[in-house]
């Protein structure tokens, strides 16, 4: 019951006082006893009889020194505590504990002066559960089951009162306390697993993102190296068929390596295009995501002719380098498929932000297609794998004569600010002594242009 949270003390002390009237009431009503006292009430008979100053006990059967108002009002006061006890059972349980065994002892004190109050002294089912230590809980049930049978035994019940207290209470009392062992080595081991499950998921955490940045520079060395290796090489070999063109004194020999040079540049134009495909855009360089996006989409409506509205919604983040540039190449192609095929006088672009998901929407009004159509090109799926690398989702939604709807999703991954540590200069890979470009670094002439052709 949600409305008890946080109140649970008020409870049980409200259901104590509500305990203890009715059995007040119940013992006006009720017509005294004519038989002899009860074992509990011999046995409590100094207790009853110190308060009346016969500190001896020997009192008369009925205690004519001593009432049951007393009693009760010293119940009543001794319950006051309870709703202080109950927030700190765990920081104080001596003195839970202690006051748990007064209250039982003033409620059998009760049950002997009169059979209403046995009422009463249920309070100590519940104020065990609820209050003492889960080891003794049992023992307190046990404890205020006891208390009630004693208070209405009588003087020749001694032995069945023994019987009941050595072949029940007893191992009922040890069966809780090795339950209540076991509960707490089982909550204990729960603990320390969940401790071990968090340290691994954080571990496994780093371990992901310590592949992720390894995989990154292995990648940019990797383009690093095959520019170095195949532009930067096919430049040098340009400018020594250019040299040696100029060279040249016969117009087939400066034509042929005029040819050359112009074979070379093409070489290197299409190895430059296959390497750019795999380092991040220009336009992201110097400026976050929905900068980026703005000066794309202004440069391409002034080329398109197609007017399109550009909108970004929520608090904008900094994201990581491979999420910006899987959405700005998303954006990107889609506009580009806009101007090559939609047909389309309208646009939108929309970049919305949320806790957890970034969402990139391109739409047209253009002339749609079936996207259950097998396409030629690599546009499209080009696009999902390029967000299914950062872990997103892409969506096409079209038909035809209706225009097209391109969204994707991708997961909110922040950016990472490297130190000034983790940057490396850039450190070209060696020569051959034997490279055009090591000849021309150490001062030698340009190469023999036979050497240099293809």
């Amino acid at each position: 019951m949600k409305w008890l949270d946080g109140r649970e003390r008020w409870a049980f002390l409200g259901l104590a006082y509500a305990l203890l009237a009715a059995s007040a009431v119940a013992a006006v009503l009720m017509d005294p006893a004519d038989g002899g006292p009860s074992l509990l009430r011999r046995l409590l008979a100094p207790i009853a009889a110190w308060p009346a100053g016969d500190p001896s006990g020997d009192l008369p059967v009925g205690f004519p020194g001593m009432s049951w108002p007393g009693l009760a009002t010293a119940a009543a006061v001794w319950l006051a505590p309870i709703a202080w006890l109950h927030p700190r059972r765990e920081t104080r349980r001596g003195l839970v504990v202690g006051h748990y065994l007064v209250l039982i002892a003033l409620g059998g004190a009760l049950a002997a002066e009169s059979a209403a109050f046995t009422v009463f002294v249920s309070i100590g089912y519940p104020l065990a559960i609820a209050m003492l230590p889960a080891r003794l809980v049992m023992a307190g049930v046990m404890l205020t089951s006891a208390v009630n049978v004693a208070a209405q035994a009588g003087p020749g019940d001694s032995a069945a009162l023994l019987t009941v207290l050595a072949g029940v209470a007893v191992p009922l009392v040890l069966a809780g306390w090795y339950v209540s062992a076991e509960h707490d080595k089982r909550r204990r081991l729960v603990e320390r697993l969940r401790a071990a499950m968090a340290e691994n998921a954080d571990l496994q955490a780093r371990l992901l993102d310590q592949a992720r940045q390894a995989g990154v520079r292995d990648e940019r060395d990797r383009v690093a190296g095959e520019i170095h290796d195949t532009v930067a090489q096919d430049l040098v070999a340009l400018i020594g068929q250019l040299h040696a063109a100029d060279r040249a004194t016969q117009d087939a020999a400066r034509r042929h390596h005029l040819d050359q040079a112009a074979e070379l540049a093409r070489r290197g134009l299409a190895e430059a295009r296959r390497s750019v495909r795999a380092l991040r855009p220009g336009p992201l360089e110097h400026a976050r995501l929905p900068e980026a996006l703005g000066h794309m989409a202004e440069s391409w409506s002034r080329a398109s002719g197609v007017s399109l509205t550009v909108e970004v919604t929520g608090t904008a983040v900094a994201l990581s380098a491979d999420v910006e540039t899987t959405l700005f190449r998303v954006a990107q192609e889609a506009l580009a498929n806009v101007a090559k095929h939609a047909r389309a006088t309208r646009a939108g672009l929309t970049l919305s932000y949320t806790d957890e998901l970034v969402l990139l929407d391109i739409r047209d009004d253009g002339a749609g297609f079936d996207p259950q159509t097998p396409a030629d090109g690599f546009g499209l799926d080009g696009m999902r794998q390029r967000v299914r690398g950062v872990g997103g989702t892409l969506e096409i939604e079209s038909a035809p004569g209706h225009g097209t709807a391109v969204a994707a999703t991708v997961p909110p991954i922040p950016a990472e600010d490297p130190g000034p540590t983790d940057r490396q200069p850039d450190t070209p890979a060696p020569r051959p002594a034997d490279h055009p470009a090591s000849r021309a670094e150490n001062g030698d002439t340009a190469p023999d242009p036979s050497a240099l052709s293809p």
